[in-house]
């Protein structure tokens, strides 16, 4: 190719009037106009040869950088489905919904096949435990075994409030994602999972530790459970105190210590003095 030919296709390439067509039409327009007659293949080595980049970036929406985030407990509910694999390849259906201020879990339940009933039974469950006139807003995909009747009769008699993520809100159902992958990273790719029932003692296990024995990190050291009952403000409190009192009981340890070389050190002074008395 000319130097004049490859000018003219840079030009078309990184050309905005042109960033619609394929690589393959503007050769051929190319040849239309009379500009440059080459095959696609030509164009394509050209290109990757001038390392030409395409006016072609594409725009995104905007991103929420923080998710969605409740007040209160019941607030917000997240409820999915996830898939476990047991040693054989079976595949068992975990459904979960976890509550989004409190990040507890409030139902689960383990199926041998995927049931588009079970999203309406866990709700109906979780929903017993509420307190009057509390309608929390159920955050879940457009999934068939969530866009039911069986859920619709929920949404119709004000038991919950439907919100389908990232069609009715931007924000996606992340939080139980995110749990999803503690519960099979953290516990259950850790055991043999070759029954449903051993899965389901391995769940139960992970979800009474989740929910009433490990500190969450953005609660300051309070549980799940302290944070939905409301039984944990002290905690943050009584943490920041001990760990005041620890830091100073360890200075007062590690000031208090020495070695012999410290000692042979604070020894020399008082051993040149008694030589100078003595001489």
């Amino acid at each position: 190719m000319t130097a004049t030919e490859r000018s003219e296709m840079r030009s078309m390439v990184q050309s905005e009037d042109y960033r619609h067509l394929s690589v393959g039409s503007i050769a051929r327009l190319a040849a239309r106009l009379g500009k440059v007659y080459a095959c696609t293949s030509t164009w394509y080595r050209a290109i990757q040869s001038g390392n030409w980049i395409r006016s072609r970036k594409r725009i995104y929406p905007p991103k929420p950088r923080i998710g969605l985030r409740a007040t209160k407990p019941n607030e917000y509910w997240h409820v999915d489905t996830t898939i476990v694999r047991l040693l054989d390849g079976s595949r068992l259906y975990l459904h979960a919904i976890l509550d989004n201020f409190s990040r507890r879990i409030l139902a689960w339940r383990l199926n041998d096949t995927f049931e588009t009933s079970t999203t309406a039974e866990l709700l109906k469950e979780a929903a017993k435990a509420l307190p009057e006139n509390t309608v929390p807003s159920a955050v879940m995909d457009s999934g068939v075994e969530n866009v039911n009747g069986s859920v619709n009769e929920l949404v119709s008699d004000g038991t919950i409030q439907r919100i389908l993520a990232q069609v009715d809100i931007v924000e996606s159902n992340s939080m139980i994602e995110a749990w999803w992958r503690q519960l099979k990273h953290q516990w259950l790719y850790l055991n043999e999972l070759d029954s449903a029932n051993s899965v389901r003692k391995f769940v139960a296990f992970y979800v009474e530790q989740h929910n009433s024995v490990v500190p969450h990190f953005a609660f300051q050291g309070q549980t799940p459970d302290e944070m939905y009952f409301g039984t944990g403000a002290k905690v943050p409190v009584d943490l920041k105190e001990k760990r005041a009192t620890a830091r100073t009981a360890r200075l007062a340890h590690n000031r208090a210590l020495s070695c012999d070389l410290c000692k042979a050190k604070t020894s020399e002074p008082a051993l040149v003095s008694l030589q100078n008395n003595t001489s």
